[in-house]
């Protein structure tokens, strides 16, 4: 576990009993930073949090036994973790950071999620995992979905009650608003003047972030962005910016930037560098073939970016965002939606997008927390 809320020093002495340990799967950048948002949050409830991170296990050939060597993973961090409290004390509150994190859980704990193997893993993919998490939702002494979408994927039994508390990841801008260009003028056509104004920082046209780039469409985006690169005026922003994606998943995805104009791949980034590029960006543009929760699209929503998305099936919390902001950006066209963002955009898109994610932001989150989770979780761990 880490330092931070660990339940002992490097001497060995005894820390303070810990409160909360969040078995972390951490298999994604997204589920890392959801875990350290709870972490967080519960500290400033005035609890002591800590993470036990799972040890990511060596590649597997099937998503069954992918899953399989995450769960074992985090069995044994929640074993390590809960061995440390020592004999006779006050057992801290379990929470499992996703199904996969609970499935052979060592002790019951609450058990919060994006989305389901019911969900997300249909037919062969799901077989030995989709049964099992029935039984351990029904099991938990309180659920945490990421989302209403992400509870009604949930088998109906599992819904039943009052367990379930939904609770959002919390996005925060990466800069004060006076500093993200919050309006985005229109991209004049080609053969006339540009005029950038206070905006002239989103110098880049497009972003999209494509870790595991079959998921997430990449194929579909370097398709639209083909189709309307050439139609964008010479003396504006005429890049897209591929983040999230190592050159050995390109490969096998078979897309060679290389070949396609002013596309540039950025690979996997920090999360500051990262943001920083959203803050250049004009459009984020995505197309998912599924989509379990969307943090990415959030991010590029608090960072004054418009979204170009096609619908996609799953908790895609961002999917309804998009659309009341602008419809026409919301298309199976994905070329055409991004041409309306790009050379067309409403006015005052990012500040209505302020406005549309602050339930999602990091204050909301914080009174869930305080005022709704934190009691739970000690009488579920009382008992």
């Amino acid at each position: 576990m880490p330092a931070r809320g660990a339940p002992g020093d490097a001497q060995g002495a005894p820390a303070p009993a810990l409160d909360v340990v969040i078995v972390s799967l951490g298999s994604t950048a997204g589920l890392r930073r959801a875990d350290a948002e709870l972490r967080d949050a519960l500290e400033r409830a005035g609890a002591r949090a800590a993470i036990a991170p799972a040890q990511p296990p060596a590649p597997r050939r099937t998503l069954m036994l992918t899953d399989l060597a995450w769960a074992l993973a985090a069995r044994a961090a929640a074993t390590r973790a809960l061995a440390h409290t020592g004999r006779g004390a006050r057992q801290p509150a379990i929470v499992y950071s996703s199904t996969t994190a609970a499935l052979l859980w060592p002790r019951p704990g609450a058990i919060r999620f994006d989305a389901t193997a019911a969900g997300n893993r249909p037919g062969r993919h799901g077989l030995w995992q989709r049964p099992l998490e029935r039984h351990r939702l029904a099991q938990a002494p309180l659920l945490l979905p990421w989302s209403v979408g992400g509870l009604r994927e949930a088998p109906a039994a599992a819904r039943r009650g009052d367990r379930a508390l939904v609770l959002p990841v919390p996005v925060e801008l990466s800069a004060p608003p006076r500093e993200l260009g919050q309006h985005i003028p229109a991209t004049p056509p080609a053969g006339t003047s540009s005029t950038l104004g206070t905006d002239s920082q989103r110098d880049i046209a497009a972003i999209t972030y494509a870790a595991n780039p079959a998921k997430k469409g990449l194929d579909r985006v370097l398709a639209a962005w083909r189709g309307v690169r050439d139609e964008l005026p010479v003396e504006g922003p005429r890049e897209l910016v591929v983040a999230g994606a190592t050159d050995t998943e390109l490969r096998a995805a078979r897309a060679d930037l290389r070949a396609l104009p002013g596309v540039r791949s950025v690979g996997p980034l920090s999360q500051t560098a990262y943001r920083a590029l959203l803050r250049r960006a004009r459009v984020f543009v995505c197309a998912p073939r599924r989509e379990d929760y969307g943090i990415a699209q959030l991010e590029a929503l608090a960072d004054g970016c418009l979204l170009v998305t096609t619908p996609a099936p799953g908790p895609y919390v961002a999917l309804g965002i998009a659309r009341a902001l602008d419809a026409r950006l919301v298309s199976e066209d994905l070329a055409r939606a991004l041409r309306a963002a790009l050379l067309h955009p409403v006015p005052d898109y990012a500040a209505h997008a302020l406005q549309a994610i602050a339930p999602f932001r990091r204050a909301a989150s914080d009174r869930i927390v305080a005022e709704e989770l934190l009691a739970r979780l000690l009488v579920a761990a009382a008992h």
